[in-house]
């Protein structure tokens, strides 16, 4: 298969809009043609291109960032003395200057199919921004490696943040530049809006279910983001960001487990079982140990479990990573009624909120973990009509 960048760079017929024009590359390390070159090297080597700027993301360029609010300067890039502007440094939202820097920008950014990864709210923004300076906007489409399945509840109004774009529920479905689309309707933009797609993906066909096994090489999008296990629980695992658990940062499987040195992972494990036993299947879970080398419980010794949506017992189709993170919450509550699950903290500029809410796009979550009446049935009700609604809503926006 090609991805949107493969296609531009062997396609001379698809560069030809850009002649004479200046060219951004907003970018990261995951920005990578099918022989690993980077897009902003690929691109450059283009002799019709005339790059005139580049773009970081949260985490930058380089993807040397490591976590929540550690932001990334501006600098000049030593190889193609271009600027290389931080669109999570001083801003967030691209500048006047920025954007006048270039009269098309190509956006090549490997996502991960989840509401939260802010990727496609720093696509919005430059959205925005182009169609208020009359700019163009090109993705270069890349693979949702979560595939197809939709999970999670809908984004609340008032609950808008840089890990909330708009309205949409935590596992979405679609490709960035599927969401771009999305982006330019539900927020009537008018701007001059292009994907390139990509040609041979199959996200329903195993072993991959999105992403491309055996054809493309995993790249990290960020440095958490180490492999494809991470990408298919990472709907689910990325709640652990506004909890006192442990998500795996500072271990070698960051955000495929969750633990920590005072709850007993059997118990829980267990309890996640009795509650609701269908919301587990479609992968494995697996009492594990872990110390942390920084971040949350760092260096002391942790009792967790791993997901493991891969081998023979994963199902891609009722795999649901977020019901399951959100069960473990609920058997923790239930077993330890007082134990202190919510980290109370800025989270992505975030202040007055608590984080867990912030990545839920509304409060429904947490309080349903900690209404001791509450059922898996309570959680289905309100969780089942957003993602019925969603379904319907983004079929006008699917291209593969």
């Amino acid at each position: 298969m090609k991805f949107g960048i493969d296609r531009l760079i062997a396609e001379p017929k698809l560069r030809a809009p850009l002649s004479g024009k200046r060219v951004a590359l907003l970018a990261h390390p995951a920005s990578v043609t099918a022989d690993l070159t980077h897009s902003l090297d690929a691109l450059a080597a283009c002799g019709d291109l005339k790059l005139s700027a580049a773009f970081g993301p949260q985490h930058g360029l380089r993807g040397d960032k490591q976590d929540n609010m550690m932001e990334s300067p501006d600098f000049e890039d030593p190889v193609h003395h271009i600027p290389v502007f931080s669109l999570y440094g001083e801003v967030r939202k691209p500048t006047d200057k920025m954007m006048g820097s270039f009269d098309v920008i190509l956006i090549d950014l490997q996502d991960l199919g989840c509401r939260i990864y802010t990727f496609i709210t720093t696509l919005l923004y430059v959205l925005e921004a182009a169609a208020r300076h009359r700019k163009a906007v090109w993705v270069l489409d890349r693979p949702n490696p979560a595939g197809r399945p939709i999970e999670g509840l809908k984004l609340r109004a008032g609950w808008e943040s840089f890990v909330g774009a708009g309205p949409l529920p935590m596992r979405h479905g679609l490709t960035l530049g599927e969401l771009g689309l999305w982006f330019v309707k539900t927020f009537r933009l008018d701007v001059d809006y292009q994907v390139v797609e990509m040609q041979g993906w199959q996200p329903d066909v195993a072993p991959g279910f999105g992403w491309p096994l055996g054809e493309r090489i995993w790249i990290n999008p960020s440095p958490n983001a180490p492999n494809l296990s991470m990408a298919r629980a990472y709907a689910g695992t990325v709640m652990l960001e506004g909890a006192t658990l442990s998500e795996g940062r500072g271990t070698t499987r960051p955000l495929e487990l969750f633990g920590a040195p005072d709850i007993d992972a059997r118990a829980v494990m267990s309890k996640m079982a009795e509650l609701a036993p269908r919301w587990l299947d479609g992968c494995r879970l697996r009492e594990c140990w872990f110390e942390p080398t920084f971040h949350k419980h760092v260096g002391k010794l942790c009792h967790g479990v791993q997901l493991h949506p891969e081998g023979p017992d994963y199902d891609h189709a009722i795999f649901k990573p977020w019901r399951i993170q959100a069960l473990a919450f609920k058997a923790i509550r239930l077993l330890y009624p007082q134990y202190p699950l919510w980290r109370d903290f800025a989270y992505e500029y975030e202040h007055g909120k608590l984080a867990i809410d912030v990545i839920n796009g509304s409060p429904l979550l947490r309080e349903w973990v900690d209404n001791p009446s509450a059922t898996p049935k309570d959680l289905d009700a309100l969780t089942l009509p957003d993602e019925q609604s969603w379904a319907s809503e983004r079929k006008p926006y699917l291209r593969y």
